[in-house]
C-alpha cells in the first residue's frame, strides 16, 4: 500500500496521473495538465450539501451526501474510478483540501481492493505550491529572450530547442490579433499551472539558459505574470532578422495554410476554410480602430478577395498582398516600438537559420 503524499514536486516532475474528485464547476475554474475529473458529488449535489452544512452542520451534510450518492449513483462513480485506476495504477487522488471527499473516495476504493493514495492538502496546496515555485523559478532561472518582427518564425525556433518554454503553446494562441486558434484558450489559472510546471521541469534539467519568446503582457487573454513580464524586458536578447518577403511567406504558412488542418479537426474538411476565413475577417475587424477606417477597408477587401480565390481553386497566393501591407505598415512599427523598450543586451542577431545554428552549437 502506497502512502499519501506531500511530495508535490515529484508529482509534477514525473507527470503523475491525477484523479480530481472535485465537482465539475470547481474543476472548470482551475485544474492541472492531464488531471481527470471524476467527481464524488456533482454540481447540484455539492450545492445541496453546502446549504445543508451551513444550516445544520457537518454531520447532517455528510448524511445528506451519503444519501445522494448511494445505490446506482455510487456504483456508477465507483466503476468510473476503478476504470481510471486500472489505466493509471500509479495515480493519486485529491479534492479541494485533501479532506472528506478525497478520504471518502479513498475509503470506497480500498473497500473494492484498490490502493488509492491521496494528495495531502489537495488542490489548494498544489496550487499554492505551483504559484510559489513559478515565482521562484522566474526570479532565479537564466532566461534569454528571442526577439524579432512578426513573421520571423520565432515559435518555430522555440519548438526546436529543448531548453525553451513555448509561452504561446501554453496559451494555445499565436500571440497577435490574428492568433486565435480553434478550441479556445485555457483559463488563466490553467495557463499559470502549465507555465509553473514547465518552469520547474526546466529547472530540474539545469540548462545553462532558458529561451522564451518576446511577448507582451497578454497572449490572447492569458496574462503573463508581472515578474515574467519584467524579466522579458530586462534579460539578454537574441534577435532574428528576416526580409519582409521571407516574413510574408512564414505568415502565410502559419496563419493561412497551416491552420486549415487544425480547423478541419474541429469543424470538418468541408467547413474548415469558411471557419478560418471568418476568423481572419473577425481579426481584421478587431484592429479596425488602430488601422484607421480607410486602411481597414482596403485590407479587408484584399482578404476577402484572397479567401474567394482560395475557396474557388485552393490558390493562396493572393493572401500575400494583405499580409505584406499588414506587416510593413502595422506590425513592424508596433514591434519596433516595443523592441526599443527592451533593456537586455543583444547576445546574437542574424537570420533564423543563423540564430538556430548559434543556439544549437554554442
Amino acid at each position: 500500500m502506497r502512502d499519501d503524499t506531500r511530495d508535490y514536486l515529484s508529482l509534477f516532475l514525473n507527470d503523475t496521473p491525477l484523479l480530481d474528485v472535485r465537482a465539475p464547476v470547481e474543476f472548470a475554474k482551475g485544474a492541472f495538465p492531464g488531471a481527470a475529473n471524476i467527481s464524488l458529488i456533482n454540481d447540484d449535489e455539492r450545492h445541496q450539501i453546502g446549504i445543508c452544512y451551513k444550516q445544520q452542520g457537518q454531520q447532517a451534510a455528510i448524511d445528506l451526501g451519503n444519501k445522494l450518492v448511494s445505490g446506482e449513483e455510487r456504483e456508477q462513480r465507483m466503476r468510473a474510478w476503478q476504470q481510471w485506476w486500472q489505466a493509471n495504477p500509479n495515480g493519486y487522488l485529491y479534492c479541494f483540501r485533501g479532506g472528506l471527499r478525497s478520504q471518502t473516495t479513498q475509503a470506497w476504493l480500498r473497500e473494492a481492493g484498490i490502493d488509492a493514495p491521496l494528495i495531502t492538502g489537495g488542490y489548494k496546496a498544489l496550487r499554492r505550491f505551483l504559484i510559489d515555485e513559478m515565482e521562484a523559478c522566474i526570479a532565479s532561472l537564466p532566461l534569454e529572450v528571442l526577439c524579432g518582427r512578426t513573421g520571423c518564425a520565432k515559435t518555430r525556433v522555440i519548438e526546436q530547442q529543448a531548453n525553451a518554454i513555448d509561452l504561446e503553446g501554453l496559451a494555445h494562441h499565436r500571440g497577435s490579433s490574428f492568433g486565435r486558434r480553434p478550441g479556445g484558450q485555457p483559463g488563466q489559472i490553467d495557463f499559470e499551472n502549465s507555465l509553473a510546471i514547465a518552469l520547474i521541469k526546466q529547472r530540474a534539467a539545469q540548462p545553462a539558459r532558458i529561451l522564451v519568446e518576446d511577448e507582451s503582457k497578454l497572449i490572447g487573454r492569458c496574462h503573463l505574470p508581472f515578474s515574467l513580464q519584467d524579466q522579458i524586458k530586462a534579460q539578454p536578447r537574441i534577435v532574428i532578422e528576416e526580409s519582409l518577403d521571407a516574413r510574408v511567406q512564414v505568415t502565410l504558412e502559419d496563419y493561412v495554410i497551416g491552420p486549415l488542418q487544425e480547423y478541419a479537426r474541429y469543424f470538418g474538411e468541408q467547413n474548415a476554410l469558411k471557419q478560418l476565413g471568418d476568423e481572419l475577417l473577425a481579426a481584421m475587424d478587431r484592429i479596425r480602430r488602430r488601422l484607421g477606417g480607410i486602411r481597414h477597408q482596403q485590407l479587408r477587401q484584399q482578404l476577402q478577395e484572397a479567401l474567394a480565390v482560395q475557396t474557388a481553386c485552393g490558390d493562396t497566393e493572393l493572401h500575400r498582398e494583405w499580409i505584406h501591407s499588414l506587416l510593413a505598415d502595422y506590425y513592424d512599427p508596433m514591434y519596433d516600438y516595443m523592441l526599443s523598450r527592451r533593456e537586455g543586451t543583444i547576445v546574437f542577431q542574424g537570420t533564423r537559420a543563423e540564430v538556430s545554428d548559434f543556439l544549437n552549437n554554442r
